[in-house]
């Protein structure tokens, strides 16, 4: 899912946060799990800053999905789940030291090779169903959620892509958003029929995307074990393998993952480690990336 709005469009560009309160966490652990001097703003905060800026649109509500020290030394990363007439939508900002700054914006790796980090660990731990030559100069991670429709819409552009150049090292991983009522459950089902054959699973992607605005809450199961079946593997015995702790468990791993390199929207892909937005008309800017990418391995 695209993010809702830019956050801070409406607002003036750098604005004051309310003080932390005196005693509350006042010194954290960094994502890499060293020591980290950050003052963590508390909770209320944060939602004290939220309705200062956000207060006057009563469509507009919040909720904080995490508050945690930033890889940017000195800066706290706030991440807030937004919902209005637009959807809902993820949105990450970052707090100074002193708490009383704001910063709204990526925080980009720095050096030569500023994308190195990511690429080994999707390298390592990226284990999706994959197509491709796994000695591949380049190799792309994808990111997505079968409920989002910016996902489908994209599809056909990385299929296209793909196809045009057989050198590259596909790999698809789960990203469910939490604010998608049948998501998981789908990736879920989605990820016992990759195990059960990887044919079926591309296949299965493909009809889920086109069956994505007829399935609900309510006609999940039914819907995804039919087309289970009809990508070529038994969908009563899909169904059984989702309900399974293992299988929730491997999802949630390939969550956990995007979140360690930042993924916070779908469908987000990785090129060699660099993040990139996807949608139905940027086939030329992906081609020259994978190009790049390929001359620069």
């Amino acid at each position: 899912m695209r993010k809702l709005i830019i956050f801070f469009l409406l607002a003036v560009p750098t604005v004051a946060v309310a003080q932390q309160k005196p005693g509350a966490k006042p010194k954290a652990v960094s994502p890499s799990g060293s020591s980290s001097d950050v003052n963590l703003p508390s909770e209320d905060a944060v939602n004290a800053f939220m309705h200062a800026t956000f207060g006057y649109d009563p469509q507009l509500t919040w909720k904080i999905q995490s508050i945690k020290p930033s890889a940017a030394e000195g800066l706290a990363e706030v991440d807030v789940l937004l919902s209005g007439p637009q959807g809902q939508g993820g949105q990450k900002f970052y707090v100074s030291r002193d708490g009383k700054h704001a910063v709204v914006g990526e925080i980009l790796p720095f050096g030569a090779h500023p994308f190195e980090k990511a690429r080994l660990e999707l390298q390592k731990k990226a284990n999706g169903p994959s197509r491709g030559p796994a000695n591949a100069p380049v190799e792309i991670v994808e990111f997505s959620d079968l409920q989002c429709p910016h996902c489908k819409e994209a599809n056909p552009t990385i299929e296209k892509l793909l196809k045009e150049d057989a050198d590259v090292h596909f790999v698809y991983q789960h990203f469910p958003l939490p604010n998608h009522n049948w998501a998981e459950k789908a990736a879920q089902y989605a990820d016992c029929v990759g195990h059960a054959s990887t044919d079926a699973f591309w296949k299965f992607l493909d009809s889920v995307f086109g069956a994505q605005e007829q399935i609900t809450a309510d006609n999940a199961d039914q819907k995804l074990t039919e087309l289970a079946d009809q990508s070529g593997t038994k969908g009563s015995d899909i169904a059984m393998c989702a309900a399974k702790p293992e299988t929730q468990s491997r999802v949630e791993a390939s969550v956990n993952l995007g979140k360690s390199v930042d993924v916070n929207s779908t469908p987000t892909l990785f090129i060699n480690g660099r993040p990139v937005g996807v949608n139905g008309n940027n086939y030329d800017a992906l081609k020259q990336l994978v190009d790049f990418a390929a001359k620069e391995k």
